[in-house]
């Protein structure tokens, strides 16, 4: 089951607040080269390239069909590739501003990850990472539990996406360490306001539960789907309910 745009946009004002109160902290200083890692559809890095217009964007993802929405967006100093992350972060070339956005959660081994991608900043260069605090919140609580129980855990074959975020001190050491100040890092709670168990369960449709689908067949889907929505309404008890979705966002600058 690849990524789907739309299903991923239906919730576009709830999953973009975060990106503006991160691009918020970015300042044009020696801004010239600039990546977006992650970057979807290519909107949040074309509002950046809109923003800083003196400098260059690159955005890159691995989803082809995220990336062909990119081709709606022409800018003279905004450009797209397709690579992964970890690809990118073998890479040679050093920026001016590294930027990810709900994304960086999808990619193993933070320990090593970070400072490799801290390294390839250039001096006074800034780094700006959101990430959603997976282990935390309610509905991939009762993802991560679901997927573990029987008889789901037979039908995907014991998989499960682990996350791999650390602690908040965990970040703000690895930033210091290699060599990032001017630290902002937060957790902030981003609150999303469901009238059924089927809009919370829209709402995680479109991310953390892709990787769980793709590995059913269609009668199983439907399956997990029905008993997943089961656990959303058991766990909420009454609506109108509030979902409140944590958020990391880290900033620093290279010394």
């Amino acid at each position: 089951m690849p990524w789907n745009p739309e299903i991923y946009n239906q919730f576009k004002n709830i999953r973009y607040q975060p990106f503006y109160d991160l691009s918020s902290l970015i300042t044009a200083d020696d801004l010239n080269s600039c990546v977006d890692l992650g970057c979807g559809t290519g909107e949040q890095t074309a509002i950046l390239a809109n923003k800083f217009k003196n400098a260059n964007f690159l955005g890159i993802d691995s989803s082809k069909e995220m990336l062909e929405k990119s081709k709606e967006f022409n800018l003279q100093n905004l450009g797209f590739q397709q690579k992964t992350i970890e690809e990118f972060a073998h890479s040679e070339k050093n920026w001016d501003l590294i930027f990810s956005n709900a994304a960086l959660q999808w990619s193993d081994n933070h320990e090593k990850l970070y400072p490799k991608l801290i390294s390839k900043l250039n001096t006074n260069g800034q780094f700006a990472v959101q990430m959603p605090c997976q282990k935390d919140n309610t509905l991939n609580i009762i993802l991560s539990h679901l997927a573990k129980e029987k008889p789901f855990v037979d039908y995907l074959n014991n998989f499960h996406q682990d996350s791999p975020l650390l602690t908040i001190d965990d970040y703000a050491k690895i930033m210091f360490d290699n060599g990032l100040k001017d630290l902002n890092i937060s957790m902030k709670v981003y609150p999303l306001y469901g009238n059924d168990e089927t809009e919370f369960y829209n709402f995680i449709s479109g991310s953390a539960l892709i990787p769980y689908m793709e590995r059913l067949t269609i009668e199983q889907q439907q399956l997990f789907t029905t008993e997943f929505k089961a656990r959303i309404k058991e766990y909420y008890n009454k609506f109108p309910a509030i979902y409140s979705f944590k958020r990391l966002l880290l900033y620093g600058r290279k010394i």
